[in-house]
């Protein structure tokens, strides 16, 4: 782990998920085993351009993946990059989703938004040892169904046994073959898990973690099987700079994974 000082990371391949939306494949230029959990993020940097959070999407043929999307001067340089261009790495930050805990347990994602890449990468990893859980939920919501990024994944997810794929878009004219029209807290309704034995993962703006509670109340699901992967401005993403408090809780070193209990009182207070 390097907290300060950037290790190099050297672009292999850059894999285009939609306009404007990239996975980078990097190799990692360290000499000691770079290892993650699910659910954290990597601090990366263009030389002279500058830094951004970016959430861990996983391993693949030895190399370390990134989804970034072209919003700003640094995100839109690394989509830019060229093969064999290295970039500046720090990390892994934060705690990611405790996946072993839920060993046994149905598990539901909920994401809303373009920013799901801590969940997908959960799902991911839940796919590839799907012997360890049961049931397998999967509600995503967008504006538009242009939006849904992973599309010859959800295909893939919906082959498996035991594994529902519900996806929503709240802004359309009509309705398509694999989603509806809505927000994705409709979709709960249409989930079959069981709420006794689950875990429920969300990602995504905090007005929908907030909207999502009453349909998980509704549901029977407990707070304590609820976790949240939270949103702040990320600069240092060691606690230090105090950008992402939220409470009593720095987001970049004590989550960005919750457990829902320790920040209830906090989920959209305004100053947190």
């Amino acid at each position: 782990m390097t907290d300060y000082v950037p290790i190099r990371a050297r672009l292999m391949v850059t894999t285009e998920e939609s306009p404007g939306l990239a996975t980078l494949h990097l190799k990692v230029q360290s000499e000691t085993p770079f290892t993650f959990q699910f659910g954290q993020f990597n601090m990366l940097s263009m030389f002279g351009i500058g830094e951004i959070p970016i959430s861990i999407m996983g391993w693949q043929d030895g190399l370390l993946m990134h989804t970034i999307r072209a919003v700003g001067r640094v995100s839109t340089a690394m989509i830019g990059m060229q093969k064999d261009q290295e970039l500046g790495l720090r990390g892994p930050f934060g705690k990611g989703w405790p996946l072993e805990k839920f060993e046994g347990r149905d598990l539901v994602f909920i994401t809303a938004g373009l920013g799901c890449a801590p969940v997908v990468a959960a799902i991911n990893y839940a796919v590839a040892h799907r012997n360890r859980y049961r049931r397998i939920v999967i509600l995503q919501g967008v504006k538009h169904h242009n939006d849904l990024l992973w599309q010859p994944k959800y295909d893939a997810w919906r082959t498996m046994g035991d594994c529902q794929v519900l996806l929503a878009a709240s802004e359309e004219s009509k309705r398509k073959h694999h989603w509806k029209l809505g927000l994705v807290t409709a979709l709960l309704d249409d989930a079959e898990f069981d709420p006794r034995h689950c875990a429920v993962m969300i990602c995504g703006p905090e007005i929908m973690m907030l909207a999502a509670m009453p349909f998980l109340q509704k549901h029977q699901v407990r707070d304590e099987d609820i976790y949240l992967s939270m949103e702040r401005n990320f600069q240092c993403g060691m606690g230090a700079c105090g950008h992402c408090q939220i409470g009593p809780h720095f987001v970049c070193r004590d989550g960005p994974v919750f457990h829902y209990p320790d920040v209830k009182p906090w989920l959209g207070v305004k100053g947190f």
